[in-house]
């Protein structure tokens, strides 16, 4: 029997949150080292939660499963109950049985026969239930039978590191500990791509490292990729250095694409913000004029929210369906573009865009990252509003006239002026000139050090500082309007920079780090104090019409160069596109010379042989757009962020 998913338990590490494991009636033990659960006599333990749920529509939809069964390892006198949440939102007893172990023989349940004739969807979950003493349930896992004999995936799991020294080396601890054991362990290699060249992680059997040059995310993941094909791995698993995960993600992942039925499976893993681990930031997501998290905010403690969310997670995805790189497996042969060099920010969206891949979301496969919010910076924005326009600019699916994809980078612009964030406007200004610089922009900047540079030198209110005990006092007036009034005086105002003498009338607003990437908390202020997730750091941004009126102008004047120039950008960015995302091109960046080959412990000389580098393609085409200054207005305050 094969597994496909364990019943798994919190590890105070990476997630403390009950409701996402497990639901008791009466007191429970958990045992996170070895992922027990001590029942006290006539506790029920039950499993219908994130991570340990079945979604019998995924796997069904995605894999061969033959004999599917669940086998339940406990000691003492218990019951066992099987149920089956349909589509229709029925919950139906499936099974029950009364069982008394005294040893470590597990209980199967044969799931195929108990599901008969009927269709493969809905959701399954165990439940067991403690009879006459305390019992302890030792493990559980749906399990199927093998398949025919057919190749195994050969994965690797591909994690690009800048400085972040020992987030990484803990990470590949883990994933050395957990493939030792792992029954398709010997089929996984770990690849480091160290951007920062300061991880130093030695090489092994299950792991190599390579130095690279720091071209960002997007150069750290086009390494990956490259040494992926170079030893003839079959799949890729691309993962930050800074995210938190259960090893469970690698069992899940690598048994789904093990038995796909589609060669172009690919598995998008869901993003959880440290903040809230309790909460969906997305489960996979949609691009289309921004980027569309799916089920944004949904409560995972919640039972109905989260069968709705597993319910319709495995249903038709929009044509623009992404992956992020958080955690993204997908299968190489599948793979006709590269990344393209955005350094960070967008590469994911683009690649999923370009490639054809077949996209899976599965509950329980998902990393927990900082927040995104917090980690918004006039430098973070710059880098948004770049891919925003390009993906526009690049894909048929996603075509739009001239003024269609301005309004986006005005849009962007606009709502962080509304807010004071006149430093965060300005990096969107420069963000959209770069983009109008053409294709060669991106080759001649792929290090982004010269507008990191730029960045810093406009950014001067924007930044995080340590603030007093106490915040600022606040203001209020227009800000205790009715919501529908504040809202209006907002957009008719443009937040008081049509108003005379606002700077002195307007409100003094402190706002937490859950209103820092929305407009309207900021309606109705002219001194905006911003805080972040503790509350310990901040920035103070003030009103300024004098700024608001030069990035105006800044912005009208962008807008009719872009009408000018938006056909010749089309063509520009498509055929840049095609020359930058080739395998050539990244071997000229990253590995110049002779490509070098590794042996790798898992790989045939056949299957390393496989790949031909493919033929040096030309240079990306440049529109010789000029670069224009962006002047950044003296004195004044601000900070920026869109969400």
């Amino acid at each position: 029997m094969m597994t496909l998913q364990t019943i798994i338990a919190p590890e105070q590490s990476i997630c403390s949150e009950p409701a996402l494991y497990y639901r008791a009636t009466g007191p429970v033990q958990v045992d996170p080292l070895r992922g027990s659960f001590s029942l006290a006599q006539g506790c029920a333990l039950a499993f219908d939660t994130y991570f340990n749920l079945f979604n019998l529509t995924t796997w069904s939809r995605s894999c061969a499963l033959e004999g599917l069964c669940l086998e339940v390892t406990a000691t003492g006198h218990f019951e066992l109950r099987i149920h089956h949440q349909t589509r229709a939102g029925a919950r139906v007893l499936i099974h029950r049985s009364r069982h008394s172990q005294s040893g470590a023989t597990p209980c199967r349940v044969d799931l195929a026969a108990l599901l008969g004739g009927q269709p493969q969807t809905g959701l399954l979950s165990l439940e067991i239930r403690a009879l006459e003493s305390e019992v302890t349930l030792h493990g559980a896992r749906f399990s199927c039978q093998s398949p025919p004999p057919r190749p195994l995936p050969q994965l690797a799991i591909s994690i690009t590191t800048y400085q972040r020294e020992h987030k990484v080396r803990d990470t590949v601890a883990r994933l050395q500990s957990f493939l030792a054991d792992f029954a398709f362990g010997e089929k996984i290699h770990v690849q480091i791509i160290d951007n920062g060249q300061s991880a130093k992680i030695p090489n092994s059997r299950r792991v190599s490292s390579y130095s690279n040059p720091n071209f960002g995310g997007a150069g750290g993941f086009a390494r990956g990729l490259l040494e992926a094909q170079d030893q003839g791995f079959s799949h890729c698993l691309f993962m930050d250095d800074d995210a938190s995960f259960h090893m469970e993600n690698i069992r899940r992942t690598y048994m789904l694409l093990a038995l796909a039925r589609d060669p172009a499976t690919a598995l998008a893993g869901a993003m959880i913000s440290n903040l809230q681990k309790w909460r969906i930031w997305e489960n996979g997501a949609y691009f289309d004029g921004s980027c569309h998290p799916l089920f944004n905010g949904t409560d995972l403690r919640q039972p109905a929210a989260l069968q709705q969310m597993e319910l319709a997670s495995p249903q038709a995805q929009p044509a623009t369906f992404y992956g992020g790189w958080w955690f993204f497996a997908f299968p190489l042969a599948q793979v006709r573009h590269h990344p393209f060099p955005f350094f960070v920010r967008g590469d994911d969206i683009s690649f999923s865009l370009a490639n054809d891949f077949t996209i899976v979301t599965l509950n329980g496969v998902v990393s927990f990252q900082d927040d995104f919010v917090e980690k918004e910076s006039p430098q973070t924005l710059y880098l948004d509003l770049r891919n925003h326009l390009l993906h526009h600019l690049i894909f048929d699916k996603l075509d739009r006239s001239a003024l269609g994809t301005a309004r986006i980078a005005c849009r962007f612009m606009m709502r962080s002026m509304l807010r004071c964030k006149y430093e965060s406007a300005a990096a969107q200004l420069l963000a959209w000139r770069d983009v109008m610089q053409g294709p060669a922009f991106f080759g001649h900047n792929i290090d982004m050090q010269d507008r990191q540079a730029r960045i810093h030198a406009l950014t001067d209110n924007e930044r995080w500082q340590k603030l007093p005990p106490a915040p600022p006092p606040e203001r209020r007036l227009f800000s205790r309007l009715p919501r529908r009034l504040r809202h209006l005086l907002g957009l008719a105002s443009l937040n008081g920079h049509l108003l005379p003498f606002w700077s002195r009338i307007g409100d003094r607003i402190v706002l937490k780090i859950g209103e820092r990437g929305l407009v309207f908390p900021a309606f109705g202020g002219a001194r905006l104090t911003y805080l972040n997730s503790s509350g310990t750091r901040g920035y103070t941004l003030r009103h300024s019409k004098r700024r608001f009126c030069t990035l105006a102008w800044q912005m009208a004047t962008s807008l009719l160069r872009w009408q000018r120039q938006h056909g010749q950008l089309k063509q520009a960015y498509r055929r840049g596109y095609d020359e930058m995302t080739t395998r050539a091109y990244w071997e000229r960046k990253l590995k110049p010379g002779a490509a070098h080959q590794v042996a790798h412990p898992t790989t045939s000389p056949a299957a390393r042989s496989a790949l031909s580098p493919q033929p040096p393609a030309s240079s990306p085409t440049s529109i010789g757009v000029p670069e224009k200054e962006i002047m950044p207005a003296p004195v004044a305050t601000a900070r920026g962020l869109s969400s």
